[in-house]
């Protein structure tokens, strides 16, 4: 008996290994890439290790590629705004959806669903034609405003399963206090749904960091582009790629969302149940 789960357990950690390794060799890729010169980069059979390990590809873009940081910047204020719109509007329709209910719940809840099955780009043309009656066409504003839309709905589903683990009773509580609706939603319900809140800004953060359709659709001013456009307009050729500088670019882009979750990891986990203990 103690053989097989020695061997069950040694076949469970060898899987649990090679899925590792399938998910994390794009990542090491890309920062060997980035540490090998542009002629190493295009051998044939490619080197797993840089032969002379050099930062050239990240000096040339911290001195001489100036645009790359007028496009982390906007990626920055684009992604910013956006989880920090997309949450604020999760935090009260999330609530809405989770503590009243009618008969019209069931098709509002199908609807957002729905709206998550079709692609993005059936509706960038709809999305274009408004936009650009209400001339945001070629604005931050109007890009924000977008990516905010597209990401509403499943923002509001995941705040509303952290709302539904909250007991209803905590709110009857605060109401036989004296409390009103709103000062029980601010200063009872969502101390504990802090997991919840930085789940919702961390994915909008993230799906907006990444996003390109959007950007390359509605930004056309080189100076408004975003990390991803700006990445493909300027840095990556017609007929030859500089490789070396491409995965330095994109070992900086990755930094913040590594960073990101790095930070937050610890405080999801214990933020799950802060506040219930507590008092």
């Amino acid at each position: 008996m103690k053989r097989k789960q020695t061997a069950f357990t040694c076949v469970r950690y060898l899987l649990l290994i090679i899925i590792m390794v399938f998910l994390l060799f794009p990542i090491y890729w890309m920062v060997v890439t980035a540490l090998k010169t542009n002629m190493e980069a295009y051998l044939y059979p490619p080197t797993f290790l840089p032969e002379e390990p050099t930062t050239a590809s990240f000096k040339s873009l911290l001195t001489t590629n100036n645009q790359f940081f007028v496009y982390y910047k906007n990626n920055f204020i684009v992604a910013g705004f956006a989880a920090l719109f997309s949450t604020l509007i999760a935090l009260t329709s999330g609530y809405t959806l989770s503590r009243f209910h009618f008969k019209w719940n069931k098709w509002i809840l199908a609807a957002l669903m729905s709206s998550q099955m079709f692609p993005v780009v059936s509706r960038m043309i709809s999305l274009y034609g408004l936009l650009g009656k209400a001339n945001l066409i070629n604005t931050r504003t109007g890009l924000i405003l977008a990516v905010v839309a597209a990401q509403v709905p499943f923002c509001v589903m995941l705040m509303s399963s952290f709302y539904d683990s909250i007991p209803r009773e905590l709110e009857e509580a605060a109401t036989v206090d004296g409390a009103k609706r709103f000062a029980t939603l601010f200063r009872v319900i969502i101390p504990l749904v802090k997991p919840g809140i930085v789940a919702v800004g961390i994915y909008s953060f993230l799906m907006t960091w990444d996003d390109y359709l959007h950007a390359a659709t509605l930004i056309q001013t080189d100076s408004l582009r975003t990390l991803s456009v700006g990445i493909a307009l300027r840095y990556l050729g017609e007929l030859s790629y500089d490789w070396s500088l491409v995965n330095a670019i994109s070992v900086v882009g990755a930094l913040p969302m590594v960073l990101l979750f790095i930070f937050f990891q610890k405080y999801m986990v214990k933020g799950l149940v802060a506040g219930a203990v507590k008092g």
